[in-house]
């Protein structure tokens, strides 16, 4: 009988709309020979299965579950499909922790360090891991624009600091505008991340780790159509996605033995990809996704599909890993 997958859409971000659109891309990839898949939307305290479009019944907090024409429907694992809060960000793990629930990401810290880029460059600078200098801004903080132009430099990079896709994000060239880059980052976060620029090249790599495989995927080199890698660079094609990446193999191999290493410093599960920036033969990590973006046009199948292997078989190892994982633990 095959085994009920919760796949876990939606979240309270402005990446929802990737948070769907990857959730689809993971429902038509699972093997249905092995898996039922329910697609669960969540928007807030409003938890349905279906899509507000087409809504099902609510989903019962209490257990996770979900009652359809009376009958009872439990699941045997959660696919996280959520980018951003509260899916990625160690918030909807603690909750299925409590419900001894297996999902497919890393577990409560490890996202919730991940998913704030400057505690997360902060800690991993502990093990030698190079990142570009950053500052840090919080709602009500009085900021300093003179100082964070002589600190950081210009030109530089104003980010939410827990967010991604790139929204919110402004690549700043002089002091003038970062007042207003930082109101802008405001409206996704209420901490911003101010962050060095480095010309470089960008690069980007997956990685899966269970307890009998490590897959570190062929990486891919990143060329933005636009000022740099923003929103419509990423999901409207106005980038060229280069995999593998026109990089040494050299290069490769260090930059996939660093995302192995970020892997297990913050005891990852599941499929992350890791960003940097090459410049002077040194990556320069950038962030970590532990809920990477799984749309037709992201990179983790891409990266799978140069690597040969098929989506329906990399997500077959993720859940079974997660359910493996979790039995583990009891």
């Amino acid at each position: 009988m095959p085994k009920n997958i919760a796949i876990v859409a939606g979240g309270n971000s402005s990446e929802y709309i990737v948070s769907v659109a990857s959730a689809s891309n993971i429902e038509n990839s699972l093997d249905k020979k092995l898996y039922a898949p329910w697609l669960i939307t969540i928007k807030g305290d409003k938890w349905i299965l279906g899509t507000p479009e087409n809504p099902g019944p609510e989903i019962d907090k209490n257990d996770f579950s979900v009652t359809v024409e009376g009958e009872k429907i439990k699941f045997d694992c959660v696919f996280m499909a959520i980018h951003g809060t509260p899916g990625e960000d160690g918030k909807l793990q603690g909750y299925f922790d409590l419900l001894d629930l297996p999902c497919t990401t890393s577990g409560i810290l490890a996202c919730a360090v991940a998913f704030n880029k400057y505690v997360c460059k902060g800690f991993l600078n502990n093990f030698g891991i190079l990142s570009p200098k950053a500052m840090l801004v919080r709602t009500g903080y009085k900021f300093d624009t003179r100082r964070i132009a002589a600190e950081v430099g210009l030109p530089c990079f104003v980010k939410p600091n827990n967010g991604g896709s790139s929204f919110g994000v402004t690549k700043v060239t002089e002091e003038s505008q970062i007042k207003d880059a930082i109101a802008k980052a405001l409206q996704e976060d209420t901490e911003i991340i101010i962050e060095e620029f480095i010309s470089g090249t960008e690069i980007t790599g997956g990685v899966f780790k269970s307890a009998d495989r490590q897959i570190l995927f062929p990486l891919t080199e990143i060329v933005s159509k636009n000022e740099f890698f923003d929103f419509e660079a990423k999901y409207n094609r106005k980038a060229d996605e280069i995999t593998p990446a026109r990089i040494p193999e050299t290069l490769t191999k260090a930059c996939q033995g660093i995302s192995s290493l970020i892997y297990d410093i913050l005891d990852c599960r599941g499929i992350v990809r890791v960003d940097y920036i090459l410049k002077d033969d040194k990556f320069y990590f950038l962030e970590i996704n532990t809920v990477p973006g799984m749309t037709d046009t992201s990179i983790i199948p891409q990266q799978a599909e140069a690597f040969g292997l098929a989506m329906t078989e990399l997500f077959t190892m993720v859940i079974e890993d997660a359910i493996e994982y979790r039995k583990s633990r009891q």
